[in-house]
């Protein structure tokens, strides 16, 4: 008899809100459903099932009593606490609990720390690897749990479902859910042997809209280095079996990375070794207790299981259409995971690969991967049937926030002085004369590569508290910046600080929701721009953004940056490449098929082709801002719908732009600080959370 599920909002009675945050937020009811048949048999009993931290297994019988209601949130706070630094022992410990036999057949649980999603979120399974026990997103279930009702799948350890029966499970589950919301999407989330699954549920179904997240899927199976050793296993004494799976976590997975899972960032090297070392020791001689998880007979039936799940899955990838993310290690010593991902990549029509390269097979359990940070990389979140680059955007969280701007060696390099113009006309330190409230048009100068984006993101975030959402060329969003191997790039964190390509129907939802836009009107020809150009802009005379503006009544702040030419020189610009035959063709083939901007004109502005500069580094110099008199647009949208008026804001937008730029190249001669070895000494004395002063305004 195979057990199906039905979700319901809220927790029983006899569980206090206060205790809520340790306990499951689903009211399971449990019903039958014979295999091959459509009838459904419903059950005179409901449960309540919920796993806690230590693995026990609560339950409310009485399904008469009234189920208290919780909301869920409206959404995520900006820099919000993710929940990351569980421990792998915690997996160990809780797996050892929830694995004593209980005679049932393969089922879903719902973790208790997942707690309760934003409103909206889509369903998420995990479907397990070869241990079956379903906890293998252990570390990544808090932070999960905040965007996705998340269930995990549980094949109990004596369990001998056939492949083709597990299939039909998690598929009778997939169309249930389907059937009740059929415009969400459905996640699947595949941990090796939990890859296979995830792929022939989607090559079975090609109609229901499912995003797959494929942890080294063991598709590769056949040529695993496991494949000459299975004889052996069959052949061994039961008391030396003991041993196998203690060998197996080695082969599997990197205990040190492992450890440094949990261990807290931002330590000192000595405190990061210390805390190291303790989780290592607590960790090490659990690893034996694996052989409970995955006794003798298991494991080999979980290697036949293994093979048959492979050759079921390969001969059915053709028809898979789903969208899919492959992560793959490259230190993955159970299956060719790296060669597997670029097998995918080829063979998927619809598929991107993250590469960690020094990380093992147990990947999930690893230091290194934050699934959610890599599906908001990747732009994969959505919670509707097409991705909203608006409503479907999550902000980044406090870690991802620190691991993106905590680096000393950056600031010192750059020191960014960041200054605003107050409605008085007075220039000071800091973002006070932008405006608290949007919606805002932040306009601006575009350096080189845009490498003056990051001090302006963290200065909003940590300022104002303010994410702002830039505009970007639409090629940062194509698979053309993809490749097989592709790993954690600076397109990534790009996309989950706020990126989004140009449209107007993305400026008419920006604008509708209050955003702060950033807006680069000079585009890729001002960002690539050639020898000789520093400080030039670009504009295009277009003036639609203004009238968009007025529309909503957007507050457009100029502003201007100067700090390119401190930091590199530019030695081999456009011109030179395209004086040589194959980089030309080579500029040609990456601009190839990529959305082309400004076709309606012509000349410089309208050359927005995309090419990678030669740069040589200079001795890091000091990064300017300043934001200009904010120019107010409400009340003059009738004004504004005039273009001659419109094109007259526009020009004066621009030409403070250029005077902001003039300003700050005239300002920084007079600044004491503006070399790195002036600040490195200010910062050495007055210590290195101390703000370096600047010239005076």
């Amino acid at each position: 008899m195979v057990f199906t599920v039905s979700f319901a909002s809220g927790i029983p009675p006899s569980i206090s809100k206060s205790d809520f945050k340790f306990r499951s937020r689903y009211r399971v009811r449990v019903r039958s459903e014979l295999p091959g048949s459509s009838e459904v048999v419903s059950l005179d009993r409901a449960e309540t099932v919920f796993i806690d931290r230590k693995g026990a297994v609560v339950k409310d019988s009485d399904a008469g009593r009234a189920v208290s209601e919780v909301s869920a949130p409206e959404g995520l706070k900006l820099l919000y606490e993710d929940g990351y630094r569980t421990s792998v022992i915690d997996y160990l410990d809780v797996s050892r609990e929830i694995i004593k036999p209980d005679g049932g057949p393969p089922r879903w649980f719902c973790p208790v720390e997942c707690g309760l999603p934003i409103k909206g979120s889509p369903l998420l399974l995990f479907l397990p690897g070869i241990d079956g026990v379903g906890l293998g997103l252990i570390l990544h279930h808090k932070c999960l749990g905040k965007v996705f009702e998340v269930r995990c799948m549980h094949i109990p350890v004596y369990d001998r479902t056939p492949f083709e029966g597990l299939v039909e499970f998690v598929e009778n589950t997939v169309r249930f859910e389907h059937a009740a919301s059929p415009n969400k999407p459905i996640y699947l989330v595949g941990d090796s042997f939990g890859g296979c699954l995830a792929l022939a549920i989607a090559a079975r179904n090609p109609s229901i809209d499912l995003v797959l997240i494929l942890s080294n899927p063991a598709t590769s199976f056949g040529r695993s280095q496991l494949q000459p050793w299975l004889p052996v296993l069959e052949w061994l004494p039961n008391e030396l079996h003991v041993t196998v799976p203690y060998l197996l976590s080695f082969v599997m997975g990197d205990p040190v990375k492992m450890g440094m899972a949990s261990v807290e960032s931002g330590l000192s090297p000595s405190e990061t070794l210390d805390q190291l070392s303790k989780r290592l020791s607590s960790m090490l001689p659990r690893l034996s207790g694996l052989a409970e998880i995955i006794p003798k007979e298991t494991l080999l039936w979980k290697l036949k299981l293994l093979k048959s799940a492979a050759l079921y899955t390969n001969s059915r990838l053709h028809a898979v259409k789903a969208e899919v993310l492959v992560l793959a290690s490259g230190k993955d010593n159970l299956l060719p995971s790296k060669d597997e991902a670029e097998r995918l990549w080829n063979t998927l029509p619809n598929c991107k690969v993250r590469y960690f390269k020094d990380n093992g097979h147990t990947l999930l359990l690893e230091d290194g991967l934050r699934l959610l940070t890599v599906l908001k990389g990747t732009n994969m979140y959505r919670r509707s049937r097409r991705y909203d680059y608006v409503s479907d955007y999550l902000p980044p969280s406090i870690t991802e926030f620190r691991e993106t701007f905590d680096h000393e060696f950056l600031n010192l390099a750059t020191s960014p002085v960041v200054l605003s113009t107050l409605k008085n006309g007075e220039i000071v330190r800091g973002l006070s004369g932008v405006p608290d409230e949007g919606p805002v048009l932040l306009v601006g100068y575009h350096m080189l590569m845009g490498i003056e984006l990051g001090p302006i993101v963290e200065a909003f975030l940590r300022e104002k508290n303010v994410m702002i959402r830039g505009i970007a060329h639409p090629m940062i969003f194509s698979k053309k910046v993809e490749s097989s191997l592709q790993e954690v790039s600076r397109m990534d964190v790009i996309r989950i600080f706020g990126a989004l390509p140009v449209s107007a129907i993305n400026f008419y939802r920006l604008f509708s929701s209050k955003s702060f836009v950033l807006l680069y009107p000079g585009g890729a020809r001002e960002a690539l721009h050639r020898k000789g150009e520093e400080y030039k802009l670009f504009w295009p005379d277009q003036p639609e953004f203004v009238r968009m503006a007025a529309r909503f009544g957007a507050t457009i702040v100029p502003f201007g940056a100067v700090g390119e030419d401190d930091v590199a020189e530019l030695v081999f610009d456009y011109n030179d490449q395209m004086s040589i035959p194959f980089m030309r063709d080579w500029i040609a083939d990456i601009n190839k098929g990529v959305t082309r901007l400004r076709t309606d004109m012509t000349g410089e502005v309208a050359n927005q082709d995309l090419f990678l500069p030669g740069l040589l580094p200079k001795i890091p110099g000091r990064f300017y801002y300043l934001f200009g008199k904010p120019i107010e647009t409400r009340g003059r949208v009738e004004a504004l719908k005039d273009r001659e008026k419109a094109n007259e804001v526009y020009m004066q937008i621009k030409s403070e732009v250029e005077g902001i730029i003039s300003y700050l190249k005239r300002k920084r001669e007079e600044d004491p600080y503006r070399g790195i070895l002036q600040r490195t000494i200010y910062q050495a004395t007055w210590g290195s959370t101390d703000q370096v002063p600047t010239f005076d305004p």
